[in-house]
């Protein structure tokens, strides 16, 4: 029963740093390679809906940050062009809703910690023009923007930048989205805000009390603002205990977060990581760790999804509650905010 629940449902990832593992391959195999083996994953998954955040490495930055930043959009750009039978890449409601009709993979371009636009707020327009369409500002570490999450101990709200890049993002509908965001600036974002905010990858502070989740008060700001939260399936970001660190686990964060802000502002956003980490040989969070503590156990890609509509069936979510919570929500608020200018 769960698995046509899934099969039927929209399935929307609101995080999959994927761009990442592809954009490493020579340009001239992007479109392929995303074919062979992303795609495959994504159907099996039933992902209707996928966010892509453009996120680099240490390497990259600082000089080479807005190479590369520009080198991932395009990245994007080529992946639907080369596989256009399968996806579309979507600046607001109606080019989601036109994909999703043709049985196509709705694609959404992000930028996670705005990597290379620094303190050049104006650099929002360009990357709007050349799809972007949901941002951060910061990740762990301090930017010019903002502080990260791994900061808190500063107690930094946004920068002077910052607050106008808030403002430019609402004035051109670009989403902000606050995963990563330091505690101080998060509730400046909320002060600010006057369009919908968004977490794409965070969990509850509450059941795991690490830097990356978000509190209750939290929570709470970010539905008044009309925005949703997506949980995060990182293991780490779900227990400090290893043994909690499955499936049942993610589902006591959405059932948190619904207790919380209600079933309307929940939605999901896996962080599937470990695949690109083995592609990419390299460590995304503070510890190295092994690989196995990468993903949660059928749950290291997109093709693991339905045992998510599995276990909220067995906890007795009813369907429409599920459908929700696998993409309804997202795609609501995409549908209302995404692209749209103040």
């Amino acid at each position: 029963m769960s698995a046509e629940l899934h099969r039927s449902a929209l399935v929307a990832d609101a995080h999959n740093d994927l761009l990442m593992a592809v954009a490493a391959r020579p340009p001239r195999r992007w479109g392929a390679f995303f074919r062979e083996r992303w795609l495959p994953q994504l159907r099996e998954g039933g992902v209707g809906l996928q966010v892509l955040p453009v996120f680099i490495d240490d390497e990259y930055r600082p000089d080479g940050a807005l190479r590369q930043t520009l080198r991932m959009v395009e990245c994007a750009h080529t992946i639907a062009e080369h596989n256009g039978d399968h996806v579309r890449l979507c600046f607001d409601g109606a080019d989601i809703d036109a994909a999703l009709a043709d049985g196509k993979i709705a694609l959404v371009l992000a930028l996670e910690s705005a990597p290379g636009l620094d303190a050049n707020v104006e650099l929002f327009a360009t990357v709007h023009r050349l799809g972007v369409r949901i941002a951060s500002i910061a990740h762990l570490g301090r930017t010019a923007l903002a502080d990260g999450s791994g900061e808190d101990a500063a107690g930094s709200r946004l920068t002077a930048a910052g607050v106008e890049a808030l403002a430019e993002m609402e004035r051109l509908g670009i989403l902000f989205d606050v995963s990563h965001l330091g505690a101080a600036g998060v509730a400046h974002v909320l002060e600010l805000a006057t369009r919908p905010v968004l977490a794409t990858h965070s969990g509850a502070r509450a059941l795991c009390d690490h830097h990356r989740n978000l509190t209750d008060d939290q929570l709470r700001g970010i539905a008044a603002t009309g925005g949703i939260v997506c949980v995060n399936f990182y293991p780490e970001f779900l227990s400090a205990d290893s043994a909690e660190r499955t499936v049942d686990r993610v589902v006591d964060h959405i059932l948190h977060i619904a207790d919380v802000i209600g079933i309307d502002r929940v939605g999901l956003g896996p962080d599937f990581i470990k695949e690109v980490d083995q592609d990419l040989i390299r460590r995304c969070c503070e510890e190295p760790g092994d690989a196995d503590e990468l993903a949660l156990p059928g749950l290291e890609g997109p093709s693991g999804l339905p045992l998510v509509t599995r276990a909220l069936t067995e906890r007795g979510v009813l369907d429409d509650a599920i459908r929700k919570i696998l993409g309804g929500n997202v795609l609501n608020l995409l549908h209302t905010a995404l692209g749209q200018p103040a």
